[in-house]
Formats: C-alpha cells, sequence, structure tokens
C-alpha cells in the first residue's frame, strides 16, 4: 500500500484544478497585457480568477497580488512593511520564534539593515496570545508578521484577536496563511489582516504560484521590476494557466473546507491516539487547536532520517519537519522553539494528511511506524544507554 502523508510539504493536483487550467494551456493562451481580442480574453480570466480568490478571503480583487508562491508573497509583505517603516522613523518588528524560514530569513535580512527584530516566545503548545503582542508592540513598530497555522506542529495561532490588537494599534499585521488557507476559515476583513500570504500547493492547486492580499491603502513595494503588471506592484507576464488552477483549487477546497475538516480531523486523532501508544514518545503541538491534518510526533532514541527511510520502504511518505529545509542535518528550529532538546528533536515525524486520505491507510501507517521505531531502537547507542540507565529518558 502506498500512503500519502506529506501534505503540508505539498499537495496532489486535483483534477478541479487540471481541468481549470487545461483551456489556458491550449486555447487561451494569450498575454494579459496585449490589447488584442487574444490577449483581452486572457486578461478577463485573470480578473476572474482575482474575484474568485477575493471571494474566498473576503478581499477585494484589487487587494490580490499573484506572486510564485508563499515565499515570494511572504518577502514581499515584509520587505513593504519595513520599507513603509523606515520612511516613518520606525524600525521594530515582531515575529514568533517557530516562523517558516521565509518569515525568519527575510527578518535576518531586515536586522542587517538595521531593523530591530523581536521574536515571541511560543510554548510548549507552540503558540503565542494576542496579549504577548500587545505588550510587545512598541512606538516604533512598524510591523507584526505571524504564521495562521505552523508547518510543522500543526498549532493554529489566534489571528483575529492579534489583528484586533494591532488595529487598535495602529501597527500592520501580516500573517503566513500557507497552511491555513484552503483549510480553515479566512476573512481578511473580520481578523482584521492586513496582508495574507498563500499557496496553491498546499490546497491541491499548482507549484508556482501564489497570492499576497495587501489591504486597500496598503503600499507594496515591487520586488520585481520590469513591467506594469499587477498594477506595478510584481512584474512579469502572469502565469494564466496556474492562477486558474489555484483560483479553481481554493474555491472548490473553501466550499467543501466544514465536511473535508469532519473527515481529516477524524483520521488525524486516529493516528494521535495510535501512535501516543509507542513508548517514550510525544505528541508536538496543541492536542486540540491544531490544523485538522497535522500530526507531529518525537519519539525518543532514533533519528528522524532513519525513520523516514524505513517508512518509504513501507511505502509510507512522511517527513521530519518542513520540506524547505528537509537537506539540512539541525533540529527543527520549531522544535527547539517549544523546548524539545536536540536529542529528541532529531527523532522528529510530521504526518500530515488530506481529505484523500483513507482509515485503510490510517491502520497501515499505526501497523507500520510502531515497528519502524522498535526495529530502530534496537539497533540505536543511544537507546541502549537510555534503557540500561546510563542516561536518563527525557520523553
Amino acid at each position: 500500500m502506498q500512503v500519502y502523508a506529506d501534505n503540508a510539504a505539498t499537495t496532489k493536483m486535483s483534477q478541479t484544478a487540471i481541468n481549470a487550467m487545461l483551456p489556458y494551456m491550449e486555447r487561451i493562451y494569450g498575454n494579459p497585457s496585449s490589447l488584442h481580442s487574444v490577449g483581452q480574453e486572457a486578461a478577463e480570466a485573470l480578473q476572474s480568477a482575482r474575484e474568485t480568490i477575493a471571494k474566498c478571503l473576503n478581499a477585494s480583487p484589487n487587494e490580490i497580488t499573484f506572486t510564485s508562491g508563499g515565499s515570494e508573497a511572504d518577502n514581499q509583505a515584509l520587505l513593504s512593511a519595513a520599507w513603509l517603516g523606515l520612511r516613518k522613523g520606525k524600525k521594530h518588528i515582531i515575529s514568533t520564534a517557530f516562523e517558516h524560514h521565509a518569515i525568519l530569513h527575510t527578518l535576518k535580512r531586515l536586522e542587517k539593515e538595521g531593523f530591530e527584530v523581536q521574536l515571541l516566545d511560543v510554548g510548549p503548545l507552540g503558540n503565542i496570545t494576542a496579549q504577548q503582542v500587545a505588550d510587545a508592540i512598541r512606538e516604533d513598530t512598524c510591523l507584526v508578521t505571524t504564521m495562521y497555522a505552523n508547518n510543522e506542529i500543526g498549532s493554529i495561532l489566534p489571528i483575529a484577536e492579534i489583528g484586533a490588537v494591532c488595529k487598535e494599534k495602529g501597527v500592520l499585521f501580516h500573517t503566513d496563511a500557507v497552511q491555513a488557507a484552503g483549510h480553515l476559515p479566512i476573512d481578511v476583513k473580520a481578523q482584521n489582516i492586513d496582508m495574507l500570504s498563500l499557496s496553491a500547493h498546499k490546497f491541491h492547486g499548482p507549484k508556482g504560484v501564489g497570492v499576497l492580499y495587501a489591504r486597500r491603502g496598503v503600499p507594496l513595494t515591487s520586488l520585481i521590476e520590469g513591467g506594469a503588471q499587477e498594477r506595478g506592484k510584481r512584474a512579469g507576464t502572469e502565469n494564466i494557466p496556474g492562477i486558474m488552477g489555484m483560483a479553481a483549487a481554493l474555491q472548490d477546497a473553501c466550499e467543501h473546507m466544514e465536511a473535508n475538516a469532519v473527515h481529516v480531523s477524524h483520521l488525524r486523532d486516529r493516528l494521535i491516539e495510535g501512535l501516543s501508544q509507542i513508548p517514550h514518545s510525544a505528541l508536538n503541538g496543541d492536542p486540540v487547536n491544531r490544523l485538522p491534518g497535522n500530526v507531529s510526533f518525537c519519539f525518543e532514541g532514533i533519528e528522524g532520517e532513519s525513520l523516514l527511510l524505513l517508512l518509504d520502504s513501507k511505502g509510507i511518505c512522511a517527513s521530519s519537519g518542513s520540506a524547505c529545509t528537509s537537506g539540512s542535518l539541525d533540529p527543527s528550529h520549531v522544535l527547539l522553539a517549544i523546548g524539545r532538546p536536540h536529542e529528541v528533536a532529531h527523532g522528529s515525524l510530521r504526518l500530515s494528511l488530506s481529505e484523500w486520505n483513507t482509515d485503510e491507510e490510517i491502520d497501515h501507517i499505526l501497523a507500520e511506524v510502531p515497528w519502524v521505531v522498535e526495529y530502530l531502537r534496537n539497533m540505536s547507542p543511544m537507546w541502549k544507554d537510555l534503557i540500561s540507565g546510563r542516561k536518563p529518558f527525557i520523553l
């Protein structure tokens, strides 16, 4: 049996998205910036996709800018807010210790340019409170940026409450909603979100296309020069097939969100209950306030890389954390941020599910993971030290 349980890294494209893309690969192939009829047909499609995505977010179409994905959208949001703050003499930015590297690396860049970055402690369950944000905001704060839901441990942050604090304090609020869009309800107006990033391939859309929502009145700085596309905020001919696939996939995900969440949460809870029976294991993140499809565990006494390779040989596709850092030998910064020691963080497993997973697949995972963990522990010198009492157990 082949089980794909790495949907936080990417999802399989839906037939809905594929069908939406095909006409713009075969028949409607014009450049939307062209004035002739072929180009204008593409321009009309581009506008329809903008309207569809805006409706899913409760935004206005002219607040939607198409990007190459979530990382570009994150970069543009942070740099735009920072440079706007600089013009006003404000150089303090608030974020969290467990953001995606698209955020953290951009913040590092801004620190080198003279900005002060404050990363809030996320605690053992991996979350922050609106009060933490309120306490951190200063007169010179130009931006608060927090993820909507964590990509590794699934924690869902109190976005509406944080947005309310930022609005009251007059500070721009950006959220990286790459893991949330299509899976959790989003209302940028009700939640007081000034900027939001999303990526199509996280909800069964194509790779290489995303969105930056920016509230009307929030000026964006273009990262790519060379043309007037996207109202002058992002040069380059728009990827019409990808955009149409993204719009169709997001609309489909939003229309079926409630039913999908019920099904996926059922599978998630079965996995959490079953994997919790493995001795010296621990669930990462909040057991309740988490994404419907996220299951993240640490198993003491093993290495995550070996675990993934053996699970793959059993037909189970999983990860140890973010796909963007899968080549790194360092333990997950997210797990370190919630207090997992290095030696425990190395033995992590992330299983991320979609509505296409089944109970039979969960049965297969629950049959194989305990066996693989035991097999690896029996070969591990670290495990021998633990069971002999030479070293104390942590979990």
